[in-house]
């Protein structure tokens, strides 16, 4: 197994492995959503006077959609199909007054999942300056030679790792450094549960540090995979990708200094 997996491994299950990890993803649901006061009035005058139209156009403004529906993607991305489909509005408009104005207001208004909130965190915890140096922009981190986290969007750091680094890997990356000389990427994932999902977003970080590039890859992996025995994640870390760099944030700045 390799030894920061190993080491991972060890933290998860023999200290308070989510107490600290709580300080890299501190996922906190959110207060409610704030909706347009403009636009609320619409939807209290499209509702009052039955108007199905008008009601369905407003409320697909939203940022969320009071009712989880299947045909409520392509309404909103096609405004013009509302007119053409009024089986469909009407059927979604009925389930909408049954729901009534407050039932509405209510849904529309719910925090964020906090699955949805966990992918700026990792980095919001990098610019606390948790690996000894802050995250700089590209032109300082270029600037030198000296230790650096570079800060800047996923697509910034895919740029710079395909042109610097020969990386021609698809998925966009969460971390990029230098220590000690060397070039460090990789992504963050923090897999909460076991399932399709999750289990394609450990995949995504296990092809990443598969890749071919003149850098060190690791994957920077927290959560359910690190439980002994109890999934096929455990199983792969333990059993099968020995020779590749797979760790929790918790050990990172230890991994970064021994380059």
């Amino acid at each position: 197994m390799n030894y920061w997996a190993r080491l991972s491994i060890e933290f998860a299950n023999q200290r308070n492995y989510l107490d600290k990890l709580f300080s890299v993803y501190p996922t906190i649901p959110e207060g409610i959503r704030a909706i347009d006061e403009t636009l609320w009035d619409q939807v209290e005058q499209s509702f009052n006077e039955r108007n199905n139209i008008d009601l369905l156009k407003v409320l697909l403004k939203l940022d969320l959609f009071p009712i989880k529906d299947s045909y409520v993607a392509y309404l909103k991305r096609d405004e013009s199909s509302i007119e053409r489909n009024p089986n469909t509005v009407d059927r979604l408009c009925g389930r909408l007054y049954e729901m009534g104005l407050g039932g509405i207001y209510e849904k529309c208004t719910e925090p964020k999942e906090t699955n949805r909130q966990i992918g700026p965190l990792f980095r919001r915890w990098l610019n606390r300056g948790v690996l000894g140096v802050t995250p700089t922009p590209l032109k300082q981190f270029l600037s030198t030679n000296d230790n650096a986290v570079l800060d800047a969007s996923d697509a910034q750091m895919m740029l710079f790792a395909r042109e610097q680094l020969n990386y021609n890997h698809d998925k966009g990356l969460d971390f990029v450094a230098r220590f000690n000389g060397k070039y460090v990427i990789g992504e963050a994932k923090f897999l909460t549960d076991f399932g399709g999902h999750q289990n394609a977003q450990f995949n995504d970080a296990i092809n990443t540090v598969k890749t071919d590039v003149n850098a060190v890859t690791i994957a920077i992996l927290d959560g359910i995979l690190y439980i002994v025995n109890k999934n096929k994640m455990y199983r792969s870390i333990t059993e099968e990708l020995d020779d590749y760099n797979i760790m929790s944030s918790l050990v990172l700045r230890e991994f970064l200094y021994q380059l």
